[in-house]
């Protein structure tokens, strides 16, 4: 995560953005899941929406995010657990559940409909800038989760395009929202149009009574 995705005096606040757009979506008691774990600053905001009663579970295929994941939900007392992949799909109930997995393989871990989904693109803080998230794993991921996805949830997805191969999957990215079927899809994105190496963000909401809707 860019450092200034995260400033909450800025209008390049991506990332608070996107979580107040959730939780619009999400109830205490409910089920949502991290597609990118990273650090645990997503994931730690989900659990914060969904309660002691509600369900996050959390993909990173880096053993050491789901480590510093870990540590963040651990300080603030929220009760986690790793799964194991022989142990999938995850069973529903309360609390943090950690996969160490690829997002595109989505429909192994998840069985349950969420209601909120976020991904936060590119590469860990602090780690290895080889190590970015795909575009072929990345769109597989995306269309497995909006198809799970609840009719009235929301998904958020930030990307960005200012480090080495981010621009091509923030294009793609953007283009697989833009052909959402607009029956089952509605879908907001958030730029700077000034500043081209900026975060930027996709909401997507799925409309109320649409179902599996295709993607």
């Amino acid at each position: 995560m860019k450092q200034d995705a995260c400033n909450n005096n800025s209008l390049s606040r991506i990332i608070p953005w996107g979580h107040e757009l959730l939780a619009e979506a999400v109830t205490p008691g409910s089920f949502v899941v991290d597609l990118t774990a990273g650090r645990g600053q997503d994931t730690l905001a989900l659990w914060q929406m969904v309660g002691t009663q509600g369900q996050v579970v959390a993909f990173d295929v880096q053993a050491c995010a789901l480590e510093m994941t870990q540590q963040r939900l651990l300080a603030a007392e929220v009760p986690v657990r790793k799964i194991d992949q022989v142990h999938l799909p995850v069973p529903i109930r309360p609390g943090v559940d950690l996969v160490e997995i690829c997002h595109s393989r989505y429909s192994e871990v998840i069985a349950a409909s969420p209601a909120a989904i976020i991904a936060n693109l590119g590469y860990l803080p602090g780690g290895d800038q080889r190590l970015i998230t795909r575009p072929e794993t990345t769109l597989s991921s995306l269309r497995q989760a909006l198809e799970s996805l609840v009719a009235g949830g929301r998904m958020a997805v930030v990307v960005y395009p200012g480090h080495s191969g981010g621009e091509s999957e923030a294009v793609l990215v953007g283009g697989f929202f833009s052909a959402l079927d607009s029956r089952f899809f509605d879908v907001l994105q958030m730029s700077l149009s000034n500043r081209r190496q900026a975060p930027g963000l996709f909401v997507v909401e799925k409309r109320t009574g649409s179902g599996r809707g295709s993607c």
